[in-house]
Order: structure tokens, then C-alpha cells, then sequence
């Protein structure tokens, strides 16, 4: 027996807008949309993973997320859990920055060379959530 990665679930204010972002911004593929509990969820395909999204069930009150702050170069959440989720951009990372930049995506943390020939990036992305970006070898 063995394991194998299936998907990333995320919460979110409008689940729409938020797999809008996600195929407008990062390019990913909205391959389900549908209501499940009473509450919209749509599954994006992006990067090899599958990112669930779902919005507000009735009754729930989910608090926010308190976005990646950037210190001397680091990021951090201080918060237990959950970081961040990332992904390998194969190319110049930051030439890509300037162009999901350009479709109107924020980084919390700009590109920078985290060890030496090594450079990543943090996207704002929405609900609060941080996808890390790698530039891959």
C-alpha cells in the first residue's frame, strides 16, 4: 500500500472568484463546478495538483487568514498548520512574476535568491492563501 497525492482543499469567501484567480492569474483548469453541502465547491487543475475550492457551508463562520508578512527577506505566518503550498516554475521566475503581475497578482514576497542559484517567490492568492513559487533547475 502506498500513498499518492490527491488535492488541496481550500475555503473560500466566493469560491467563483477564487477559481477565476487561479485559471486567470496561474493558468489553471476549472475541470468540476458544483454544490455539495450547500455550498458551491469547483476543482482547478493546476500544475500537476488539484486545488478544491469550496465556499461557505450554512452555519459555518470561518475566521480570515492572515496573509505571508515579509521580514529581511523571509516569509512568515506565525500561525500553526498550514504554510503555504507551492509549485516549481520551470524558466525565469522572474520574468513569470512580471507576467502574472501584469494579470494583476500581488506577491507578498518578491523573487529572491533564498540560496545561492536558488530563487522563489510568494503569490498573494485569495482568502488569505500563499502559493509559493520555485524556480526549478
Amino acid at each position: 500500500m502506498s500513498l499518492t497525492f490527491d488535492h488541496i482543499h481550500l475555503i473560500s469567501r466566493d469560491a467563483k472568484a477564487a477559481a477565476a484567480w487561479y485559471r486567470d492569474i496561474l493558468g489553471g483548469d476549472i475541470v468540476a463546478e458544483y454544490e455539495l453541502r450547500d455550498a458551491p465547491q469547483i476543482n482547478v487543475k493546476l500544475g500537476g495538483a488539484v486545488l478544491i475550492i469550496r465556499g461557505q457551508r450554512p452555519g459555518e463562520d470561518p475566521v480570515a487568514t492572515r496573509p505571508m508578512q515579509e521580514y529581511e527577506g523571509y516569509s512568515s505566518h506565525n500561525e500553526w498548520g498550514t504554510d503555504h503550498f507551492g509549485f516549481t516554475y520551470h524558466g525565469d521566475l522572474r520574468a513569470y512574476v512580471d507576467e502574472i503581475k501584469a494579470k494583476g497578482a500581488t506577491m507578498s514576497v518578491e523573487p529572491w535568491e533564498f540560496t545561492p542559484g536558488n530563487v522563489l517567490c510568494y503569490v498573494s492568492a485569495p482568502d488569505g492563501v500563499s502559493v509559493e513559487i520555485v524556480q526549478g533547475r
